[in-house]
C-alpha cells in the first residue's frame, strides 16, 4: 500500500501523506515509508527543498493507536527532518493532533490554511507530549506551550501563527474564516508561492549552511533529551491510565476520571 506519494515541479519534492482512512496517524509504516522518501529527496542533487503535505481533511493525527510507531523510529524521523540538508515546508490545509505537531514543528518552514486546527491531546489520554517537546518547545511560545499541552484544547491557524507553531497563517482567497473567526487573506498555495521562488532562488550550499546555523541548538537536544524522552514516553503508554485513556478514546466515550 502506498502512504507516502512523491511529485517534484522545479526542483521541489513534494511528499505527500496519503493514508486518509486513519486521517494519516502515525503508524510504523508511515514513519517508515517518510523517512525512506526524505532518505531519497537528501540524495537527489534536482532537489532544492521538500514540501510535505496531505491528502484528506487532516494533515496528521497523531500515533496510530491500534500500530503506534516505535518511539525510537518516530524520534529519528523528526530528527532526519531537522538534520535534512535541504528545507522542509509543510503545507497544511486540515486538521493536526498529538504527535502530528511533532511532526509539523520538525519542518522549516509551515504555511496553514484557515481549515486548520490544532491540539496536543496527550495529557487527555494519560500521556504527555514527551519526544515531539524535542521539536516543539524550541518553537512555541513558552506561554502556549503551559496552556495547550496541559489542557488540550483546539485553536486555529491564526493562533498557531501566533504562538510560533507555524510561519503563516493562511485565510481563504474567498475570505472564509479559520476556526477562530479570522478572516484570511490568502489560500495556501498563494501564501506558499513566494517561499518556493525564494528556496528555488538559494543556492544549494547556501540552504544547506544557511540551515544548519538555524537547526544546531534543536539537534543537540536531540542528542542530550531524546534517549530520556523515549523512556518516559514509553513507561506512560504502558501504564494503567494510558490504556483506559486509549481504549476511551477508541470507544469513543469519556475515560474514568472525568468527571
Amino acid at each position: 500500500m502506498t502512504l507516502i506519494v512523491r511529485t517534484e515541479e522545479r526542483g521541489i519534492a513534494t511528499l505527500t501523506l496519503d493514508s486518509p482512512a486513519n486521517r494519516n496517524a502515525l503508524s510504523a509504516e508511515l514513519v517508515g515509508a517518510l523517512r525512506e522518501a526524505l532518505a531519497a529527496c537528501a540524495a537527489d542533487d534536482t532537489v532544492r527543498a521538500v514540501l510535505l503535505t496531505h491528502t484528506g481533511t487532516t494533515f496528521c493525527a497523531g500515533a496510530d493507536l491500534t500500530a503506534p510507531p516505535d518511539p525510537e523510529a518516530f524520534v529519528g524521523l523528526m530528527r532526519e527532518i531537522v538534520a535534512l540538508p535541504k528545507p522542509v515546508v509543510a503545507r497544511v490545509d486540515g486538521h493536526v493532533r498529538a504527535g502530528g505537531l511533532g511532526l509539523l514543528a520538525a519542518c522549516d518552514i509551515a504555511v496553514a490554511g484557515g481549515a486548520s486546527s490544532f491540539a496536543l491531546t496527550e495529557s487527555r489520554l494519560g500521556l504527555a507530549p514527551a519526544v515531539i517537546s524535542l521539536t516543539l518547545l524550541p518553537r512555541l511560545d513558552r506561554t502556549a506551550a503551559h496552556r495547550y499541552y496541559l489542557t488540550g484544547e483546539r485553536f486555529g491557524a491564526a493562533e498557531a501563527a501566533r504562538i510560533s507553531l507555524i510561519t503563516e497563517a493562511a485565510g481563504s482567497a474567498e475570505g472564509v474564516k479559520d476556526v477562530e473567526g479570522v478572516e484570511g487573506v490568502k489560500d495556501v498555495d498563494k501564501a506558499l508561492a513566494p517561499i518556493l521562488d525564494g528556496l528555488r532562488r538559494a543556492s544549494p550550499q547556501g540552504l544547506a549552511a544557511s540551515k544548519e546555523l538555524v537547526t544546531a541548538t534543536v539537534l543537540r537536544s536531540f542528542d542530550q533529551y531524546a534517549e530520556d524522552l523515549i523512556a518516559r514516553s514509553a513507561a506512560l503508554f504502558a501504564s494503567d491510565e494510558a490504556r483506559e485513556g486509549m481504549t476511551a478514546f477508541l470507544e469513543r466515550r469519556d475515560p474514568a476520571w472525568v468527571r
